[in-house]
């Protein structure tokens, strides 16, 4: 199998490895290159804190207790001299341990006298020793530390000899007259055989970590890949009647969301493509009506009524009324368009629906005034919502077209603008001879016209865009009708509160 070098679940892979060699190479250093000075440092640290805490209660009656409690705990060695170097007293981490030892060996009875052991006093050598501790001489270089101390004119100094580290200080010791000296040392650089183990217990776990990080890795890089590869394959389908919806959610939510979004894709493009086709299929003739006869009463003034003034007038009258008609189908096929490629309308404002009704209402009826058209208002006051002018009235103008096409020989129709619970309603009342049942459902659809070509030349997408900018709004449109009484269209649409 060929490996994609370039594919997501690779470099998912690969970055997973090299995330785990770069922890192992710190791990590496940490634990290897720089363990002895780490430990070094920290011994350091751990031997002057200890030292300070000593100097801060070495005038304290139980400063002998406090240590012994510190070079057990911290694995020091202690003097206590005068400036002339004699011991005072000493104690190492194995003090605790030596007096418990010492302790039962004095509390042992002896057999052979017991009664004349209990009543001699402690021999004063033994009494100076249990003052000292372990040690009966002091280190070979105490003298040079000694020496160290007093040349640097200090309280306190450190020093370094060997493996040792040595930090010393003048003290006032309890039970002692004049000054006394602190001798605090530890050993350091004792890690060679340590570090050794421990590269060699890192390496079994480094080659062990890298085998499971390898498998590890490797199917978190497939899990993650999977639902990719088939978003991906989802994606070509776009689209095509081979599209298929389905995919496993739950893995995760982004890739939910990026799922969802090539459904509603996949939904816009089949309605595009559906748009094409029946543009195609219903305006094309609609085009070619008016185009037709545009050329022929061109062509006609041309070869016969160019010399006829009144005939060329009349055959231009009707070139400029189909221009106007292709106009107006070409205008609306654009706008349904721009309402169908969105799913929303970016720019809602705060609109007065009552002064846009009724701006529409008059400029319909002094635009239609030759035809005769008498529209009749009853508009509410201040009624506000939020929305686009531009489209809300150019729906009421296709509703109040509509009307005018369908209503009766009185050429009137009604407009009535009122608020309801929390919805302002727009109605348009035609007083034609009313929708039959069948169409009913129908009449929204784009380029149903069955009902509007009896004698009325229209695109077939006025009462669709109504729908569409109604949708836009969060709206709702309906028809009511009844035979022989005429129709009420109308359009609802939520109210500022």
């Amino acid at each position: 199998m060929r490996i994609k070098t370039k594919s997501f679940g690779f470099k998912l892979w690969l970055y997973f490895m090299l995330f785990t060699a770069l922890i192992f190479t710190i791990l590496w250093l940490l634990q290897t290159v720089f363990l002895q000075s780490f430990y070094n440092r920290m011994l350091i640290n751990n031997t002057v804190s200890a030292a300070e805490k000593i100097i801060d209660n070495s005038t304290r009656e139980d400063i002998n207790d406090i240590i012994d409690e510190l070079t057990h705990d911290n694995s020091l060695l202690v003097f206590i001299t005068d400036e002339d170097g004699n011991l005072l007293y000493s104690s190492d981490e194995f003090k605790g341990i030596h007096s418990k030892l010492k302790s039962e060996s004095m509390n042992k009875p002896d057999r052979k006298d017991n009664s004349e052991n209990s009543s001699t006093p402690p021999d004063n050598k033994n009494f100076r020793m249990e003052r000292r501790g372990n040690y009966d001489s002091l280190p070979m270089i105490y003298d040079t530390f000694l020496e160290t101390l007093k040349s640097s004119g200090k309280d306190n100094n450190e020093y370094y000899s060997d493996s040792l580290y040595i930090y010393g200080s003048y003290i006032d010791y309890c039970g002692e007259d004049g000054k006394s000296v602190l001798y605090v040392s530890a050993t350091i650089d004792t890690l060679g055989s340590s570090v050794t183990i421990i590269r060699m217990q890192l390496l079994w776990v480094t080659l062990l970590s890298l085998f499971v990080g390898f498998i590890l890795s490797w199917f978190i890089a497939r899990r993650f890949s999977r639902p990719l590869d088939s978003l991906s394959e989802k994606a070509k389908k776009l689209g095509g009647e081979e599209y298929e919806p389905d995919f496993k959610k739950g893995f995760c939510m982004e890739l939910d969301e990026l799922s969802d979004t090539l459904d509603k894709t996949n939904t816009k493009l089949k309605e595009s493509r559906d748009f094409q086709i029946e543009l195609l299929a219903n305006v094309s003739h609609d085009l070619r009506t008016p185009v037709t006869m545009i050329k022929g009463y061109a062509e006609m003034i041309r070869d016969i009524s160019w010399e006829d003034e009144k005939q060329c007038g009349e055959d231009i009258a009707v070139i400029v009324k189909e221009a106007d008609r292709l106009t107006v189908l070409v205008n609306e096929i654009m706008a349904y368009s721009e309402l169908k490629s969105t799913d929303s309308i970016d720019e809602l404002t705060e609109i007065n629906l009552s002064r846009l009704v009724q701006k529409a209402a008059d400029r319909f009826e002094t635009l239609n005034k030759p035809e005769g058209i008498t529209v009749e208002k009853n508009i509410e006051e201040k009624i506000v919502i939020k929305g686009s002018s531009g489209h809300l009235e150019r729906a009421l103008y296709n509703l109040m077209d509509n009307a005018f096409r369908h209503t009766n020989e009185s050429k009137k129709i009604c407009v009535t603008l009122k608020h309801e619970t929390d919805s302002a309603v727009i109605e348009v009342h035609d007083f034609g001879e009313g929708i039959p049942e069948t169409e009913i459902e129908h009449i929204w659809d784009r380029y149903y016209t069955s009902r509007m070509r009896k004698g009325h030349g229209v695109s077939g997408l006025g009462l669709a865009i109504v729908k569409q900018v109604t949708q836009l709004h969060g709206g709702e449109c309906y028809v009511k009708t009844e035979q022989g009484k005429g129709s009420s269209f109308f359009i609802r649409i939520k109210t500022e509160q």
